[in-house]
């Protein structure tokens, strides 16, 4: 079984983006967004780890996360938070596309 580092990455961006909005703005909704879709995408990364084929709640999350924040990026042009969480998102749903193209390998 390989660990799924880049969801759990990704899950750490998602959560660490959420607690900074908070300590910066006081931002109640971005602490409980950013715990909310965090902890949803560590859960993805987790069931990613137990087995590669299992991506349907990090793709949902990642899906989720890339149109709300492509969005909100597109609305404001801001970078940070809503560019970087987009972008990163863009990304993993291209890393869970890969791997779903993917032949499973035989252990």
């Amino acid at each position: 079984m390989a660990v799924d580092w880049a969801g759990y990455g990704y899950a750490a961006l998602v959560t660490s983006g959420g607690v900074m909005g908070y300590v910066k703005a006081g931002s109640v909704p971005s602490l409980a967004a950013g715990l909310l879709f965090g902890g949803l995408a560590g859960f993805g990364a987790y069931q990613i780890s137990q087995n590669p084929q299992n991506i349907w709640v990090s793709l949902a999350t990642s899906g989720t996360l890339a149109a709300l924040m492509g969005k909100r990026f597109y609305n404001s042009r801001k970078i940070i938070p809503a560019g970087v969480v987009a972008g990163a998102s863009i990304l993993m749903l291209a890393k869970l596309g890969i791997g779903l193209l993917e032949k499973p390998q035989d252990s």
